[in-house]
C-alpha cells in the first residue's frame, strides 16, 4: 500500500456496508417493490458517501476515489448499452408481432401444467446454444411471461424459470463469456472447467425442474380458457400474425450465435423489428402514431421512432392484453441505469480504498479446511456481487484473491474456477441492484425480490457447491503442474 494511505482496519471496512444493509432494508420495509425507484439508488450514493469519508480518514483523496469511481461505472457501461438496446427492442418487437406471435403460438401449444418446467428447458437450450442468458431473457423471457398471464399462472414463478433456465444454459455454454473467464482467472482450461461444472451444476437443474413440474400441476394452475380465448382472438385480431413474425428473433440468435457482441446484436433486432413493423403490421403503427396529416412514409418512420424511444403502446380496449402489450423503449430503462450507477459507484469506492480488500482477507482466516475454503469462497463472491454490483468483479476478485490458497493447499485449479461460477455468476440476477438483477427485472417487468424465491436453479447451485466442499466430493487434487496462471491484464 502507498505509504500516504493509512491500511483500513476491519471496522472501517464494515461500517458502510452495515450501514448500507440497514438502509437498503428500511428502503424495502418502506417502499416494497417500489424501492428500486429510487429508495435503493439513495442508500447506495449514501454508502459510497460513508465510504469515502473513511477513505479520506485512511489518507485517500477525493480525486483518486474519484478517478475509481469513473473506472468502475465505466465497466458497466457495457451493461448499460445492453439495457437501453433491449428497451428499444421490447418496443419494436411487439409493435412489429414479433412479441405477440410468440405469445399467440405459446399459448396453442404451452400446457399450463408443464408451462414452467417447458420454460426452464426452452430457456436453458437457447442460453447454451448463444451463451447469453440476457438475450433469452431478453427476447424469449417476454414473451413466456405473456404467455404465463394468458394461461393463468404466476409471472413470479415464470420469471423464476426463465432465470433458472437461462442461467443454467449461459454457465455451460462454451460461448458464454463468464464460462471464458473463470477458467482463465483460475488458471485451467475451458472444457475441463466445464466438465469438473457438471458435478454441480447437473443436480441443481435436475431439482429445479422437478420442484417447477410439480408447481405446474398445483390446481391453481389450470388456467382459464375463457381469458385465454379472449386474448388469443385479441391478438389474431389485430396483428398480422405468421411465421414472418419470427425473422427478428431468428437474426438476433443467429448473431449471438457468431459471437457478434451483445449491444450490436440486440440494436440490430431492434431496428430489424422495427422495419418489419412498417411492413407487416402498418395498421398497427397508424394507430399507433394516430396523426393522419402524416403521409404514410413519415407515419411508419414515427411510429417506429417512438417505439425505440418511448415503447408501444395498445388500446384493445381488453385490458389484460392491452396491459401485456404496452411496454419497451429506451426510457423504460432509465431507472435501472440510474441503479446500476449508483451501486458501481458504492463497489468503486470500497474497492479503490481498499476496505473491500481487507475483508475479503479477514476471511481467510476462518477457512483452516479445504470444505472451509469452498465455503469462503462461495460467501465471498456472493458478497463481491452484492457490494460492488457487477457478476465479472464477483469472478475476478475472488479469484485473484484465492488462487495462490488453492494452489498452496494442492488443489485444482477446476475447483475454484467452478466455485467462482457456483455463486458469481448463478447469484448476480438475485440482487436487485446487480447489473444482472437491475437488467432481469426490467427486462422480464417482474420485481426481483418477487421472483428471487423461485429461482430455484440460482438457489440451489451454491447449496449444492457448498455440501460438495464440505463432504468432500469431486474435489480434486493437482496430480501435476497446473496450467499456466493467466495475466488478468491480458484479458482486457
Amino acid at each position: 500500500m502507498d505509504s500516504k494511505h493509512k491500511s483500513p482496519s476491519i471496522i472501517d471496512a464494515l461500517i458502510p456496508i452495515i450501514l448500507l444493509i440497514v438502509m437498503l432494508s428500511m428502503s424495502v420495509y418502506l417502499y416494497g417493490d417500489d424501492s428500486s425507484y429510487g429508495a435503493n439508488q439513495i442508500a447506495l450514493i449514501l454508502g459510497a458517501s460513508i465510504a469515502a469519508l473513511i477513505g479520506m480518514k485512511n489518507g485517500y483523496s477525493w480525486k483518486e476515489m474519484e478517478s475509481g469511481i469513473v473506472k468502475g461505472i465505466s465497466m458497466g457501461m457495457g451493461a448499460i448499452l445492453i439495457l437501453l438496446a433491449v428497451g428499444a427492442l421490447i418496443g419494436t418487437w411487439i409493435m412489429s408481432g414479433t412479441v405477440p406471435a410468440m405469445i399467440y403460438y405459446g399459448l396453442k401449444i404451452l400446457s399450463p401444467s408443464i408451462f414452467y418446467f417447458a420454460a426452464c428447458i426452452i430457456c436453458a437450450l437457447s442460453a447454451l446454444s448463444i451463451g447469453s442468458s440476457w438475450t433469452v431473457a431478453g427476447t424469449l423471457g417476454v414473451a413466456l411471461i405473456g404467455i404465463s398471464l394468458g394461461l393463468g399462472l404466476s409471472p413470479e414463478i415464470t420469471a423464476g424459470a426463465i432465470i433458472s433456465g437461462a442461467y443454467f444454459g449461459d454457465k455451460m455454454s462454451p460461448l458464454s463469456d463468464t464460462t471464458n473467464l473463470a477458467p482463465a482467472i483460475a488458471g485451467t482450461d475451458l472444457f475441463t472447467h466445464i466438465r469438473h461444472m457438471i458435478w454441480t451444476t447437473g443436480p441443481s437443474l435436475l431439482i429445479a425442474l422437478i420442484i417447477f413440474l410439480i408447481l405446474g400441476f398445483q390446481p391453481k394452475s389450470n388456467g382459464d380458457t375463457a381469458g385465454l380465448a379472449i386474448i388469443q382472438n385479441t391478438i389474431i385480431n389485430s396483428f398480422n400474425i405468421s411465421l414472418f413474425s419470427f425473422i427478428p428473433l431468428v437474426v438476433v440468435f443467429i448473431l449471438a450465435y457468431k459471437k457478434m457482441p451483445a449491444f450490436p446484436t440486440v440494436l440490430i433486432g431492434a431496428l430489424l423489428g422495427g422495419v418489419f413493423a412498417a411492413f407487416l403490421q402498418p395498421q398497427i403503427v397508424s394507430n399507433f402514431v394516430n396523426k393522419p396529416e402524416l403521409s404514410k412514409g413519415l407515419t411508419m418512420l414515427s411510429g417506429v421512432w417512438t417505439a425505440l424511444h418511448s415503447g408501444f403502446s395498445f388500446n384493445s380496449g381488453v385490458e389484460v392484453v392491452d396491459a401485456l402489450l404496452t411496454r419497451g423503449g429506451m426510457s423504460s430503462m432509465l431507472n435501472t441505469i440510474w441503479l446500476v450507477i449508483c451501486a458501481l459507484t458504492y463497489g468503486a469506492v470500497l474497492e479503490t480504498t481498499g476496505l473491500l480488500n481487507i475483508i475479503v482477507k479477514s476471511l481467510l482466516t476462518f477457512s483452516k479446511s479445504t470444505g472451509s475454503l469452498i465455503v469462503t469462497t462461495i460467501a465471498t463472491c456472493i458478497g463481491v456481487n452484492i457490494i460492488t454490483a457487477d457478476q465479472y468483479i464477483s469472478i475476478v476478485l475472488p479469484g485473484r484473491m484465492y488462487k495462490t490458497e488453492f494452489a498452496r493447499r494442492n488443489l485444482h485449479p477446476k475447483n475454484l474456477s467452478r466455485t467462482l461460477e457456483d455463486a458469481g455468476t448463478i447469484t448476480s440476477p438475485l440482487i436487485p441492484w446487480n447489473t444482472c438483477g437491475a437488467y432481469m427485472s426490467a427486462s422480464l417487468g417482474i420485481a426481483t425480490f418477487a421472483y428471487l424465491p423461485f429461482c430455484f436453479f440460482n438457489l440451489i447451485n451454491p447449496v449444492v457447491a457448498i455440501i460438495y466442499g464440505l463432504l468432500n466430493i469431486k474435489i480434486e487434487k493437482l496430480d501435476e503442474p497446473a496450467v499456466e496462471l493467466v495475466d488478468i491484464g491480458k484479458l482486457k
